[in-house]
């Protein structure tokens, strides 16, 4: 078995690491790519690809893992070399994944969506939908985690979608809500009471959103710019058009931070709100 991957971020790396650990041989390209890939893709220990178009004519499984904004142009880049399955894994809208496929040629082409954490590797919850979505799922035996929740090509996406305008909408009121109580120095107090209404599990999730939202921020605008595209065509998402605009202006607020901070208060002193 043959998978390769078009992008090669923190899932591809995550993903690409279990499978290999199951025996099945990883291809990527990183020509052109950042430093920071890389070194993620030399670090996997991944075969290195000269160009996009020969991992997907070498691979049997071609995952499309890259940031929504390339998510067409990778498609149309590779598309007329698919020979196995192409499956577009990308937070990008259900009309985004349609246009994204309609670029692979003679390939079999699959709709799917991470539901989780990346954290948790092979584990980690994957939707997918088509007509060949049972292809891919046959990486269940070696050790993902796939469901295939219908055969039309969209449906992933769709609950994708509907999962990050719930998920990074809880994300942003957090933020905003934490870092006033940090000014009034009673962010602990807040996460205190706030866990004995909300759950034992909340605190762990809190932290983890509030030391995320800015560093993946520039992603999470152009993930929630394709659901507010989606969720348009069924009502008004004030919601999701104020989440869009949080995420949109958090690097302007924050500056770019190129590490992950070790906690969210380390986020927080990097906040600029006009001087304020």
């Amino acid at each position: 078995m043959k998978v390769g991957f078009l992008g090669f971020g923190e899932v591809a790396s995550t993903l690409a690491r279990g499978l290999l650990d199951q025996g099945v041989q990883i291809l990527t390209c990183v020509e052109g790519r950042s430093s920071r890939t890389v070194d993620l893709a030399k670090s996997a220990g991944v075969e290195l690809s000269q160009t996009p178009q020969e991992v997907a004519e070498s691979s049997d499984i071609i995952l499309s893992t890259v940031v929504p904004a390339q998510t067409v142009n990778v498609a149309k880049e590779v598309g007329k070399t698919v020979k196995g399955v192409y499956v577009d894994l990308n937070n990008v809208s259900p009309a985004t994944v349609k246009k994204s496929l309609s670029y692979v040629v003679s390939g079999k082409t699959i709709d799917a969506a991470i539901m989780g954490g990346i954290k948790n590797g092979l584990k980690t919850p994957i939707i997918a939908s088509g007509p060949d979505a049972d292809i891919f799922a046959k990486l269940n035996q070696y050790g993902m985690n796939i469901d295939v929740i219908g055969q039309g090509i969209g449906q992933a996406s769709a609950l994708k979608m509907l999962r990050s305008a719930y998920t990074k909408g809880v994300s942003a009121l957090l933020f905003e809500t934490f870092y006033a109580a940090y000014r009034m120095d009673v962010d602990e107090f807040l996460l205190n009471y706030l866990s004995q209404t909300e759950g034992p599990l909340f605190q762990e999730s809190a932290i983890s959103r509030l030391k995320s939202s800015a560093f993946h921020a520039k992603r999470r605008a152009q993930e929630m710019d394709e659901v507010l595209e989606f969720l348009s065509d069924y009502e008004d998402p004030m919601m999701t058009r104020a989440t869009c605009e949080f995420f949109h202006s958090l690097p302007l607020k924050t500056g770019t931070i190129k590490k992950k901070p070790a906690n969210y208060r380390e986020t927080f002193r990097k906040v600029d709100y006009k001087g304020k």
